[in-house]
């Protein structure tokens, strides 16, 4: 499977003659800008669902769950934004990615974390969004708590050791 992974990444080269990577790559400001955005998306992303991750650790009790969840949609909007600007690094460096370890585990690490969101919304969603201030969590929403934490940095170690393995 990883190798046919890999194969059809191979058949993505081509987007690195694109006129997207052509000016992220020349552009003296591309780069930079997307790399702040990029670092701002995931900023939202850990800090609004890091936030219920360790509310449901037992950090924080004084605040009800359901307060903290409202930030969610701030989490999918810097997943959003680390979406569209990852994809712009991989337009203009496919071939920084396609043979790199470093990008697999990323990647498989981000897919996690959306079944871990699945099996949370699932599972303890609902035990959950009735915790109010002093509840504890119930184990389940720990263990998906802290797998989501886990799992996110992990995601931000891979991607800093991107440009470097």
């Amino acid at each position: 499977m990883f190798e046919a992974l890999q194969s059809w990444l191979e058949g993505v080269r081509w987007l690195g003659d694109t006129r997207v990577a052509e000016f992220v790559n020349d552009s003296f400001w591309a780069w930079p800008v997307l790399e702040d955005v990029h670092f701002l998306g995931l900023s939202l992303l850990v800090g609004a669902i890091g936030l219920l991750d360790l509310r449901m650790l037992g950090l924080a009790k004084a605040i009800p769950a359901a307060a903290l969840h409202r930030f969610v949609p701030v989490g999918i909007a810097g997943f959003l934004l680390c979406l569209v600007t990852g994809a712009l690094f991989f337009t203009s460096k496919p071939a920084l990615y396609i043979h790199n370890p470093a990008f697999y585990l990323k990647m498989l690490f981000i897919v996690l974390a959306g079944l871990n969101v699945m099996v949370f919304y699932l599972v303890a969603f609902r035990d959950v969004e009735r915790m109010g201030p002093g509840d504890s969590a119930p184990v389940a929403a720990k263990a998906i708590g802290a797998i989501s934490l886990i799992l996110w940095v992990g995601v931000i170690c891979f991607g800093r050791l991107l440009p470097f393995i």
